[in-house]
């Protein structure tokens, strides 16, 4: 916790960690012990209490709740408290008791203070704040940068730093699933998650791409960031629950460098609800583009789009709520805008997205009326159409006459086909979704496009952000769209959370009894995704003329309802605002769904006259976006079975490429090392600081929280290699590891771990790792650390001392200089006034005597040649001596280099015997694996062989499909030549009859002449019976013929339930074939990952004898350079000792002289002496 400091968070300290004073008060609370206990409370869901004594009641505790009431509570539904040290505890598979009310009581006392990230287990959970924090400024980005997890506060930066040096550490791929219902919080974690990205591994000035960045206006890092607002801008909009919810969803990829830095990005979006864009919910809001464009930041973008800042005056985008208090539009569209200029967007494209979004408003405001006594619409009023055309630059009178009579292809021709007004709107909204819809794929490709640079890359974290559970009051097909991503998502997370690791500790050899979590939410999936599950019946549905959403609901409630027990009716005491048709029991709660208009959604079919007019645009952007359409009618533009096959290919249903895609994504989640981020709604108020009960306790529940704390508890789930671990932990205690002997790396971390002060049942021993329980690594870290402190203040203490000797060996030396300095000095002030000193002075610059002078200047000269010669050995031997110091720190150095280039040998030499072993292994497995791919390839053949078996079979059945469809279409051909053929003897029929009833008026006008006319009268009655005959046969001949059509029909029938029949038998074997090949895929693989791990230990076993010969040549050159230093050594002490000598000679001749002249001089006294006597 050392690394923890709340100066250098700033603003943010207080709603990371509380500082000690208020720890120390909610830690210091009284506390009952065993007698605190949790009861169920109807409203609170948990509320505290105190045991008091036994029940009457049997199995049943007496508990005193706060109030003071007294209540009797079943032992099974008594739950202890934590004591007051674990209040407010930042990770809560730390708790001593483990319960639901405990976890749900920890996260409302943080969240009442605003600490809204809690640790829990292995991943985090966050709780929507419902208000701005100052938790994610770039200060706080720095306070994470770099740390471990332990050693700071829980934060969303830190599950991302982890991420990305795991992603060092192990040079693999991450992601980071940040999972939650819709308004927990989940596009606001992504945002920030990006940033840290951006901020930590910035490529600072920006060799980013050749200059691109300069020509974009933006670094690459600004790039990542800044793609966030541009696609919020058009894929968020508000829900009844969340002001910014993202009605889309997205895997971020970041790529990195081999150092960290950042290389590239992309983004892969997944079902955007175009539905919202010409239809909203009461409560909701469409698109946010729509009402930035009208916020009047920008007159001269509402002049060029002909729109106001009203959005009550646009159909399309006023059926719901228009302004969200929590949003500043204005604002919102300068951040959009900005973020185009960022990303290197265009004037030009600019312009044509903003015409778009003007055109689908205008869109919505045209009106058309029925024409009379036609079943026919036609224009109520042109002017938002010749808007809409001008926006787009087409042809308003084309458009018009397209929307109102589209070209459809019967046969080989093409005719107009009349639309009813309702057809119409139908048509115009399709289209505008459609154009939303193509624009925002367009806007995520550009955007791709920017990011991508020619930087190198190795590994990516991947970001998922995706629309979470889905329940209102009135869900359709795109809430069972992302209810299905979610089940997929969290059935990803069980498996990875109490699948895989579990399984690993049996793969490792732990003493493990498996937990069976109860979390398997494979029969919900498979009641959506498998051959006649929901989806399945939907696109059935989809290709027959005459379904409708009843046969649809009948279908699903005649294969699911009583068979799947996630399928059921709905439930008659539930009070609903909309009908729902079908419930289904996910793992987050029952929704019930409206099946009204799922199948046109599903098929999603388009107007091609319109879209014809659209590729022709004047707008580049606008035909751009559709250039890769291909139409049903244009599909069969090629000859042959090419034509067939690009028809087919082009009627794909929004349920199949949804699924696809996220095939897709489940397929990247897979190949990577996932962290997870549970997001929680507090309540449904949007009230900060305000946390519902029984809604988190729901949320959390669902999404394996509490599992999730279990299973850390009870599993070990931080685990490390034994080699690794010998070699960063065997600091902790080197004596229990031998020198001097091989000792493979699990028995020496054995050794270790028993020297360890630790209780044994903190850690496991597998086959190839060491596994410890939560909390036990980072102890060993702190171990580490001490450890290393340890040292290091030694190594410092002993290198002071040497400093402070040498420097006490220096004062010394000066102490003894100046003493014999002053020894001096005071001698030589002792004798000058001496009276014989003060006459030699006087005397010998008076002395005559040429001899003496002579012999004097001599000895003088003497003098000075052996003071210089002196001075000369003496600085000599000056340099000798530190030349020799020098020589010996270095032979020092060398020997403390020998011994560790030795040490480093004798290591060397251990890999070496391990790398050596570690090979035979490994040859020996390889050996296996070899016999193992064998018989896999021998399998793989019989794969084959029943695959190619399987394809005869598939081609047959195709073929008898081929004839069936050639039969069905002679039937229908035949249906339409009888039913010309009723329908013409049908008017030869009426026909009779009008001219029986003439013949009927004529024979009442003539019933007066009846005598006259009695001949004429008997032939009309004849005609009239020949004529009944006629009519009876012909009636007759009409029954023959409906039975027929009848029969035609059944067959018809039968055919087609064949032909779905042997569709389903088809797609079944191509399942099993494409698993087959799945499963030799990864077979490959493996193989092709084992061939790489042996090789790459061949190569270290090479470059370790490498490093051996090197280290052997190294030991070799030192051993000779040692001896040349020590002959050296030895001539050095040779001079010196001659040295020596000559300075003992010189002193010797230095006093005869000395001698010599004090002799001089009392002879040349005695002489002044006689002289004197002379003189007297």
């Amino acid at each position: 916790m050392a690394a923890w400091d709340p100066i250098q968070a700033k603003a943010a300290a207080c709603y990371l960690r509380l500082d000690a004073k208020e720890i120390m008060e909610f830690q210091s609370q009284p506390f009952l012990g065993k007698k605190a206990v949790w009861v169920p409370c109807k409203k609170n869901v948990y509320q505290k209490g105190e045991i008091v004594g036994p029940s009457e009641k049997k199995d049943c505790k007496t508990v005193k709740l706060a109030s003071g009431d007294e209540i009797h509570v079943k032992e099974d539904n008594i739950d202890e408290q934590n004591p007051p040290k674990f209040s407010m505890i930042e990770d809560m598979a730390n708790m001593t008791y483990l319960n639901e009310a405990s976890v749900l009581n920890n996260l409302k006392l943080r969240y009442e203070k605003f600490l809204i990230y809690t640790y829990s287990g292995l991943f985090c959970v966050t709780i929507n704040p419902y208000k701005m924090l100052p938790v994610y400024e770039s200060y706080v980005v720095g306070c994470y940068k770099g740390k471990r997890r332990a050693e700071m506060p829980p934060h969303i930066f830190s599950i991302a730093d982890n991420a990305y040096n795991d992603m060092l550490r192990n040079r693999e791929n991450q992601s980071m699933l940040i999972t939650g219902e819709s308004g927990a919080g989940k596009t606001v974690n992504t945002k920030r998650v990006i940033q840290y990205f951006a901020t930590v591994a910035a490529l600072g000035d920006a060799k980013a791409d050749d200059g691109k960045a300069k020509a974009s206006k933006g670094t690459l890092e600004d790039q990542i960031i800044q793609a966030n607002p541009a696609m919020e801008a058009f894929g968020n909009a508000k829900t009844i629950r969340n002001d910014n919810s993202s009605r889309f969803g997205k895997f971020i990829r970041i790529h990195f460098g081999t150092t960290g830095k950042l290389a590239s990005g992309d983004i892969e979006t997944y079902l955007l609800e175009k539905s919202r864009v010409i239809f909203q919910q009461p409560g909701e809001r469409g698109f946010h583009i729509f009402y930035q464009i009208m916020s009047g930041s920008k007159p001269e973008l509402l002049e060029s789009l002909l729109v106001s800042t009203d959005p009550y005056e646009y159909k399309y985008v006023s059926q719901g709520e228009v302004a969200v208090a929590s949003i500043d539009d204005a604002e919102e569209l300068n951040m959009t805008d900005t973020a185009f200029d960022v990303l290197g967007f265009s004037q030009d494209e600019k312009t044509g997205i903003y015409k778009i979004m003007g055109s689908i408003m205008h869109m919505g405001n045209m009106k058309f009326k029925q024409k009379p006594r036609e079943e026919q619409a036609e224009a109520d009023g042109t002017e938002d159409a010749d808007k809409v055309t001008y926006l787009l630059g087409i042809n308003s009178a084309e458009f018009v006459k397209s929307l109102l009579q589209p070209r459809v292809r019967v046969g080989n021709e093409y005719v107009t086909k009349g639309q009813t007004v309702q057809q119409v709107y139908y048509g115009s909204g399709a289209l505008s979704k459609a154009v939303y819809d193509r624009l925002f794929a367009w806007l995520v490709k550009r955007i791709n496009e920017t990011l991508s640079t020619r930087l190198p890359r190795s590994f990516f974290i991947g970001v998922l952000d995706i629309a979470g559970f889905e329940i209102f009051d009135f869900n359709s097909f795109e809430q069972l769209c992302i209810n299905f991503t979610n089940e997929k998502l969290q059935q990803f997370f069980n498996h990875h959370m109490f699948v895989l690791e579990q399984e690993e500790y049996k793969r490792e050899g732990i003493d493990w009894v498996f937990i069976d979590f109860g979390l398997d939410l494979q029969a919900c999936i498979e009641l959506i995704e498998k051959p006649l599950g929901i989806m399945s019946i939907l696109e059935e549905e989809c290709m027959f003329p005459k379904a409708t959403d009843t046969t649809f609901k009948d279908k699903l409630y005649s294969n699911h309802l009583g068979k799947s027990n996630n399928f059921i009716k709905p439930r008659p005491q539930i009070k609903r605002k909309y009908e729902a048709h079908f419930e289904l029991i996910h793992y987050a709660g029952i929704v019930g769904y409206n099946i009204n208009g799922w199948l046109e959604k599903n098929k999603d079919p388009l107007n091609n006259s319109v879209v014809a007019l659209y590729k022709k645009s004047s707008l580049k952007v606008l035909s751009v976006i559709w250039e890769s359409y291909i139409s049903p009618d244009e599909g069969w533009l090629g000859s042959g079975k090419g034509g067939r096959r690009q028809k087919g290919g082009s009627f794909q249903t929004v349920s199949s490429l949804h699924r696809e895609s996220l095939n897709r994504l489940m397929t990247n989640l897979r190949s990577t090392q996932p962290h997870f981020v549970r997001c929680i709604i507090p309540n449904e108020m949007k009230k900060p600081g305000y946390l519902d009960n029984a809604l988190t306790l729901h949320q959390l529940r669902c999404n394996g929280v509490l599992e999730g704390i279990r299973i850390c508890r009870k599993g070990f789930p931080s685990r490390i290699l034994y080699a690794e671990f010998k070699q960063r932990y065997r600091i902790l205690n080197p004596g229990s590891i031998p020198e001097g002997q091989f000792l493979d790396s699990k028995k020496a971390t054995e050794k270790l771990m028993a020297s360890l002060d630790l209780e044994s049942a903190q850690y496991r021993f597998g086959n190839t790792k060491i596994f410890f329980k939560a909390g036990m690594l980072g102890t060993l870290e702190d171990m580490r650390d001490e450890r290393l402190t340890k040292i290091i203040t030694r190594i410092q203490s002993r290198a002071r001392g040497k400093q402070m000797r040498i420097e006490f060996k220096k004062m010394l030396e000066r102490k003894q200089a100046c003493s014999l300095i002053q020894a001096n000095i005071r001698a030589y002030l002792a004798v000058r006034n001496w009276v014989w000193m003060r006459l030699m002075f006087k005397i010998k610059p008076l002395l005559k005597s040429a001899e003496s002078q002579k012999e004097i200047e001599q000895i003088e000269k003497e003098k000075a040649d052996l003071v210089e010669n002196y001075e000369k050995e003496k600085k000599r031997r000056q340099e000798l001596e530190d030349l020799q110091v020098s020589f010996i720190q270095e032979k020092n150095d060398l020997v403390l280099q020998l011994s560790a280039e030795q040490e480093n040998l004798q290591d060397a030499e251990d890999r070496c015997d391990q790398l050596i072993k570690s090979k035979v292994e490994m040859e020996s497995k390889i050996k296996d694996l070899e016999e193992r791919l064998e018989d896999e390839e021998e399998a793989n053949n019989d794969i084959l062989s029943k695959k190619r078996k399987l394809e005869d079979e598939c081609s047959e059945l195709k073929k008898d499909i081929d004839d069936l469809e050639l039969t069905l279409a002679k039937v229908e051909k035949e249906k339409h030549a009888t039913e010309n053929k009723v329908k013409n003897l049908t008017e030869e029929v009426s026909t009779l009859e009008e001219s029986l009833e003439r013949s009927n008026r004529e024979k009442k006008c003539l019933q007066e002449a009846h005598q006259q006319t009695l001949d004429d009268l008997q032939s009309e009655e004849d005609k009239v019976n020949s004529l009944t005959k006629h009519k009876c046969k012909l009636e007759q001949q009409v029954d023959d013929l409906e039975a027929s059509l009848e029969q035609e029909k059944k067959l018809r029938m039968d055919l087609e339930r064949i032909k779905r029949k042997q569709e389903g038998d088809i797609r079944l074997s191509q399942e099993t074939i494409m698993d087959l090949e799945n499963d030799k895929q990864r077979m490959e693989e493996k193989l092709k990952k084992r061939e790489f791990e042996f090789n790459q230990l061949q190569t270290r076993l090479e470059d370790q004898d490498a490093l051996v010969a090197q280290l052997q040549r190294k030991i070799k050159e030192l051993q000779a350079r040692i001896e040349e230093l020590e002959e050296e050594l030895d001539s050095e002490r040779a001079v010196r000792a001659k040295v020596e000598k000559q300075r003992g000679e010189l002193a010797r001749e230095l006093e005869e002289l000395s001698e010599r002249l004090e002799e001089s001089g009392g002879a040349t006294s005695a002489q002044i002496e006689m002289n004197k006597r002379k003189e007297a």
